[in-house]
């Protein structure tokens, strides 16, 4: 691809410091002149007056071109996730055609490319800069998976914020984050990048994240405006399959899927992204009920909603039309700013001569546009979030690497710990095995942007730097990842970096089994690799990839305690894993500290109080599986000799593991909640309250978790739904009472005519460790 000085400028400094389409006609003055005040000026959405008179002043100074120009939104830079890269860049910034630029930063990329459009362009409109800053950005946190099993709002805001501080602090104003995208199949590879199956937890998540991003002024240059996505149900595709059709019924999608991004919008998120996926028939990026009448109308969002990579584009194939129509289908939608495409660049000044689109549509995307960027502070100071020293200052400081090691050890969940192996003695030989114990590329996961692997701490130092100079590890990698070529090829070819031993499976086991002889323990470190999971890495099997169960299955024949630490992106399927393990902890893509925190819990400087936030199942065929289900007319009971019940012939409905499961090196007890009235009216709220006791050997933490079921109603409802969580803290031997309040908008649905409401009648609360072990109580509404 041909590229210019400056293209290459940027390009060459952004490799260096980080090692980490054609031209639309000019709008001519007769154009300009001709067009009406309600045509130049879309009515301004913002109550903020000083901003309305700036973005009016600005606007009727702009040509249609520019206007047009603004909706632009380039890829410059070494990350590119897509199949186009943006071409005759710092040409089509000099005509005042780019809005924004996403995939550069650092001070000094950014700073040139800000110069490049102040100083080249008519009006010296700033760009816009972003970025998939998705868990941290030079320091990284585990995965949001993995942060959302922390049921930590204080830490997951806390990992958004300084995410926020770093990512301003290196050239970048626009976060494309959070992903808060309802998913309940585990084969979907970007199951990794969101909080799981639940609405009422995922709208938390939502929330913190907005929060921590965006802070309390935009304009502060440590702030970065968020970009909710994907909108919308992009986690609901069919078969698990990435960028796959999506067909629901609108109650499910309002009780179930939409929550989150409306919580996103409520907490005020500046932006939001369009989905790639069809939504009853529409794809989302032209789904003007979506983008406009819900998400604007209904929702009141006022920002601006730009399209995930090249989705205009992709239209075409949804076979919607050829590219101009596309275009035009897009912008009437709702959606502002093309990403990458550059559709509306190339096609809308001939579909507003052609009276396809308005002048006015054009209109309402710029001042969008340009609003976000007057909150941004970018008008008043273009270089804000350019500053060298600062950057320095700020990147990756000790504080936040010690945050990051903190938060990972929050989101770790216990799954199995027999006869207490866990937490391991500081003295004796542990054998250390796996593709993932000295492994310090896949510690950072995927979508780690910005993230340097090589600062990673690998499982091997971490346990050294935990465990001291008393603990001898023998070490051997014991299996590949896979010995799959073709994937091999496959993972490789998009940023795998598999690092691939040639020796047969047979000999690296025999090796493994011959460390562990040696041992008083084994850890053995398993699991997926980055590159299995995330955008475009659907599994149809989610098993531990290639020889590591039978590796795992060597390692039990020795008789000695089996450690297993899980690395993944995904809920897995390992009930051999669970039958015959010692112990077994789930650690996700813990970050940069990866293998500080995973020690801190396995010697227990941390005492395990991950959760669950997506149901593990027994075998791929039971999927979707996850808690809050409906009943069917014929629910089974049990009864294995049963026939005529909603049940499989060969595995129980159970999960492995349910929503909301994850077990402590201590243990706590509940009694039965008590409630404030059994009986209360459709206005008032009841409280729940329930005791709680650690009754084991260690201080720890606890999630107490509330669910409600809505027993009878006009549609049928979910067996139990989360309706409240308190992560709590006690001593060994300490007793506390925890008390919920259930409010009115607990209870409420949206029924089949979309009416938000809450019917009298019998409920059921719940109280307990998890979404199956509970205590219950009953009470009714009644008018």
């Amino acid at each position: 691809m041909k590229r210019t000085i400056l293209t290459a400028f940027v390009l060459a400094y952004c490799l260096a410091s980080c090692q980490t389409q054609k031209e639309a006609p000019e709008q001519t003055q007769a154009q300009t002149q001709n067009q009406t005040p309600q045509q130049a000026q879309q009515q301004p959405t913002s109550a903020d007056p000083e901003m309305t008179r700036f973005i009016d002043e600005l606007m009727s100074k702009m040509t249609l071109d520019e206007k047009i120009g603004q909706l632009n939104l380039l890829a410059v830079g070494f990350d590119v996730t897509g199949p186009v890269v943006s071409q005759n860049v710092d040409e089509n910034i000099r005509k005042g055609n780019v809005g924004g630029v996403f995939n550069t930063y650092t001070p000094v990329a950014a700073r040139k490319l800000q110069e490049f459009a102040v100083n080249n362009t008519r009006l010296k409109i700033p760009l816009i800069f972003g970025y998939d800053v998705i868990h941290g950005h030079r320091t990284i946190f585990p995965i949001p998976l993995g942060l959302s099993t922390s049921w930590d709002m204080a830490a997951v805001e806390s990992s958004a914020r300084i995410a926020a501080e770093e990512a301003s602090a290196d050239g970048l104003n626009w976060v494309y984050s959070p992903m808060v995208d309802i998913a309940r199949d585990p084969r979907w590879g970007r199951i990794a990048e969101g909080a799981g199956e639940d609405p009422y937890l995922g709208s938390e998540v939502a929330k913190a994240m907005v929060h921590g991003y965006q802070g309390q002024d935009l304009a502060a240059s440590n702030t970065v405006m968020a970009c909710v996505k994907h909108f919308a149900l992009y986690g609901a595709g069919e078969a698990g399959r990435d960028y796959n059709s999506v067909d629901m019924s609108l109650n499910r999608m309002f009780n179930e899927y939409l929550p989150p991004y409306k919580a996103a919008i409520d907490a005020g998120v500046g932006s939001v992204m369009s989905s790639f996926n069809d939504i009853n028939g529409v794809p989302a990026t032209a789904n003007k009920w979506l983008m406009t009448d819900l998400l604007r109308g209904k929702w009141g969002f006022d920002g601006f909603v730009v399209t995930d990579y090249t989705a205009i584009n992709e239209l075409m194939a949804h076979g919607l039309g050829d590219e101009a129509t596309v275009g035009a289908l897009a912008l009437k939608a709702g959606i502002d700013m093309d990403m990458v495409g550059e559709v509306f660049l190339k096609h809308l000044p001939q579909l507003i001569q052609e009276g396809k689109v308005t002048e006015e549509d054009v209109n309402k995307a710029c001042r969008r546009i340009l609003e976000a960027k007057y909150k941004l502070g970018l008008f008043e100071d273009p270089y804000r979030y350019t500053d060298e020293n600062r950057a320095k200052a700020t990147l990756m400081k000790p504080e936040y690497r010690q945050a990051a090691r903190q938060i990972a050890a929050k989101g770790m969940v216990l799954l199995k710990n027999e006869k207490q192996t866990l937490p391991l003695k500081k003295s004796g030989t542990i054998a250390l095995i796996g593709p993932l114990a000295k492994n310090q590329r896949d510690m950072i996961g995927n979508w780690s942007g910005a993230g340097d692997w090589k600062q990673a701490v690998s499982l091997e130092q971490g346990i050294r730097n935990v465990a001291g100079n008393n603990v001898k590890i023998v070490y051997a990698k014991g299996a590949n990842f896979t010995d799959d070529q073709q994937m091999i090829a496959r993972l490789n070819a998009h940023g795998g970096e598999l690092d691939i031993d040639k020796r047969s499976a047979t000999a690296m086991i025999d090796e493994a089994v011959k460390a562990a002889q040696k041992a008083d323990v084994i850890v053995a470190a398993v699991g997926e690799s980055q590159g299995m999971t995330g955008e475009a890495a659907s599994r149809s099997d989610i098993g531990l990839p290639g020889q590591q169960l039978a590796l795992l299955k060597a390692l039990k024949k020795t008789g000695k305690p089996l450690v297993i630490v899980l690395m993944n992106g995904r809920p897995l399927t390992l009930t051999w894993e669970d039958q015959n393990a010692s112990a077994m902890l789930e650690t996700w893509f813990a970050g940069t500290e990866a293998g500080n925190a995973i020690a801190d819990v396995l010697f227990g400087n941390y005492n395990p109080s991950g959760k669950l936030t997506t149901t593990f199942p027994q075998v791929v065929g039971q999927i979707p599986l996850f808690y809050n289900h409906k009943s069917t007319g014929r629910p089974f009971a049990g009864d294995p000799l049963d026939k005529y019940k909603s049940r499989y012939m060969d595995v129980s409905n159970d999960p492995l593991y349910p929503f909301g499961y994850g077990l402590s090196y201590t243990s706590f007890s509940y009694a039965a909640p008590q409630l404030s009235k059994t009986a209360i009216n459709p206005s008032e709220t009841l409280q729940v309250s329930v005791v709680v006791r650690n009754t084991g050997n260690y201080d720890g933490e606890e999630v107490v978790q509330l669910y409600v079921q809505d027993v009878v109603g006009s549609i049928t409802r979910p067996v139990k739904e989360l309706k409240g969580f308190q992560k709590i803290a006690l001593k060994k031997g300490e007793t506390k009472t925890i008390t919920f309040n259930i409010s009115p908008d607990d209870l409420k649905f949206y029924n089949n005519d979309l009416e938000y409401v809450l019917e009298p009648g019998d409920f059921k609360v719940f109280v307990g460790t998890n979404s199956r072990d509970v205590k219950e109580a009953a009470f009714k509404v009644v008018e």
